[in-house]
């Protein structure tokens, strides 16, 4: 076999990627090749979930603080340095590209640093270039969008809010997702002012309506000022700072505009369209069951394939690819009851149904709902309130719905993901013990349902 021959190419060398090439190569012994022309480790490494929870922490830092004085601490608060923050981030960003680079390499991996083109069925062409394989796997992920409205080119995105040059003291969110909902906390949190803007009524669309109403006031509660049904028509340079002009005649101006309004698969330029490659009205690759697309030696997974943008996600649905095409074929995917973490201030847990999704499906459903003051909470002076809810289905008793608004909801959702993953019905929950004094113990001691 000639140097630039492969049994798998892979085009993207993020989360997915990286797995599918890794456990082809080194579980499967295939001769693998993995091309990118960006920093190893994909969205999630590099400008998503790894510097968005290290910016998460370090937002909570200012509030622990203040509400440390209620348990006998004094002194004067540290101050905040934007740059040492983004050069601690950015040497630990470095760190994990690099243990990718080196985890590639260990498992026989040939990474090709360049940006790669689909040439053919079974050749991928990487800076000029051909490599010629007998399967292609597309990962190359998803990258934020930008509005078409005028001065679109003024507002940045999750791609630059990591590194700005200075600060914002007034920062806008324009956008009620989670990735907006988190950088308008993540910056409160830093000291800026934030207006967030969201045209719809309310964040957070499609999870539960109880936790998108609460998290909502909590945020609110924190500072974050948060206008509903506001739609931006243009933005405008005022002198240093930038203008937002919304439909209804009133105006914003802010040190930066984040626009967080959705991500679009990466799919342009890539060849795919030329190789007959079907993709969806918003550039996504159609895939079956097995990740393979209309062309057979060409697949796809991970946010490219626009299913459920999350990292683990594209991690489990790469191991199902490599079984599929390497393996014994038995794994499948279950994109049900896939438990998910929003890291606003307080945080997001959820897995399963929301109220409205259960009845909707299920018909006769039972609530259980609780919302109280953590116990750290009567003695740091903050208001902050936790909110945990569970939806069962009346007909079977299982738990279809767990949702959380609290300090750590996603650490605490994890573990009842498990135990919704067996079948777990209310009358488990009800019979195991909790452990005192928790919040997550309010999940298997609330007995009586609010509505049915």
């Amino acid at each position: 076999m000639a140097s630039d021959e492969f049994d798998l190419f892979v085009i993207g060398a993020g989360s997915g990627g990286v797995r599918a090439a890794r456990m082809a190569a080194a579980q499967h012994g295939v001769r693998v090749a993995v091309a990118d022309d960006a920093p190893l480790g994909g969205t999630c490494v590099n400008l998503g979930c790894i510097p968005k929870k290290l910016y998460s922490v370090a937002a909570h830092y200012a509030e622990s603080f203040e509400e440390s004085h209620g348990f006998g601490w004094s002194g004067t608060a540290p101050a905040f340095d934007w740059e040492v923050l983004k050069a601690n981030r950015a040497r630990e960003i470095s760190r994990l590209n690099a243990i990718y680079a080196r985890l590639l390499v260990d498992a026989g991996v040939e990474v090709l640093r360049g940006r790669a083109r689909v040439v053919g069925p079974h050749a991928v062409e990487v800076d000029g270039r051909l490599h010629r394989a007998r399967r292609i796997v597309v990962a190359t992920g998803g990258r934020p969008v930008l509005p078409a409205l005028p001065g679109a080119e003024l507002a940045i995105t999750s791609n630059e809010i990591f590194d700005l040059p200075q600060f914002p003291q007034h920062l806008l969110v324009v956008g009620g997702g989670y990735i907006a909902c988190e950088f308008a906390s993540i910056f409160r949190g830093l000291g800026a002012q934030v207006t967030q803007l969201y045209r719809g009524e309310q964040v957070l669309r499609g999870f539960d309506d109880d936790v998108r109403h609460f998290l909502a006031a909590e945020m609110g509660k924190k500072g974050v000022a948060l206008r509903t049904r506001a739609d931006v028509v243009r933005l405008e340079r005022d002198a240093a700072r930038v203008r937002a002009a919304l439909a209804d005649g009133s105006s914003v101006v802010a040190d930066q505009v984040l626009y967080a309004v959705g991500r679009t698969p990466n799919t342009a330029g890539l060849g795919l369209q030329e190789m007959g490659v079907e993709l969806s009205s918003n550039g996504a690759v159609i895939v079956d069951k097995h990740y393979r697309s209309n062309v057979a030696s060409i697949h796809a997974l991970g946010d490219v394939i626009d299913r459920l943008h999350l990292t683990p996600v594209a991690l489990a649905e790469a191991m199902t690819l490599v079984d599929h095409l390497y393996g014994s074929g038995q794994r499948e995917m279950d994109y049900a009851l896939i438990a998910t973490a929003v890291f606003t201030h307080p945080s997001v847990g959820t897995i399963g149904l929301s109220e409205q999704a259960a009845r909707e499906r299920l018909g006769a459903v039972r609530i259980f709902r609780t919302e109280f003051k953590a116990l750290k909470h009567t003695l740091s002076g903050s208001s902050e309130r936790t909110l945990m809810k569970l939806v069962v289905d009346a007909a079977n008793d299982r738990v279809v719905g767990l949702h959380m608004v609290g300090a750590e909801a996603g650490e605490t959702v994890q573990g009842f993901a498990v135990a919704m993953k067996a079948g777990a019905t209310k009358a488990m929950f009800d019979a195991t013990i909790g452990i005192h004094p928790t919040a997550a113990e309010e999940f298997v001691t609330m007995r009586e349902p609010v509505m049915a």
